[in-house]
């Protein structure tokens, strides 16, 4: 096992091509140390060349409804106001921390993915 860290997209290609033939090596096992450190670099590298942004918060909560087949009326439900849900997600009003509140609790989603700034 010859682990180096990555520095090139060749690199970073060999050591996916490694990773792959080692996916079903038994944990603790050599083969699946060597699958964890490998799967350590390629992250790190991953995080530093294709960062991922933060989301939208208002993007992400018609995503949200999305995935949940929900609409406005539940968002609305959510806020107790039908106006606010309209004005949220037509960027006419900011999500306060009560609102923000309400959805993660309703919805199970991070909190994180609501406090970001957006452009009214």
């Amino acid at each position: 096992m010859e682990i180096k860290p990555i520095r090139t997209d060749a690199d970073y290609k060999a050591t996916l091509a490694r990773v792959e033939t080692l996916f079903d090596a038994e944990y603790g096992s050599v083969q699946g140390d060597e699958l964890e450190l490998l799967t350590m670099l390629a992250d790190a590298w991953e995080q530093q060349h294709f960062p991922v942004a933060e989301p939208d918060p208002v993007e992400f909560i018609k995503n949200v409804m999305e995935f949940k087949g929900t609409g406005q009326g539940e968002l609305a439900e959510i806020l107790s106001s039908r106006p606010r849900a309209s004005e949220i997600l037509n960027r006419r009003r900011s999500l306060t921390l009560g609102n923000i509140r309400k959805i993660t609790a309703a919805w199970q989603v991070p909190a994180d993915a609501l406090i970001g700034e957006y452009e009214l």
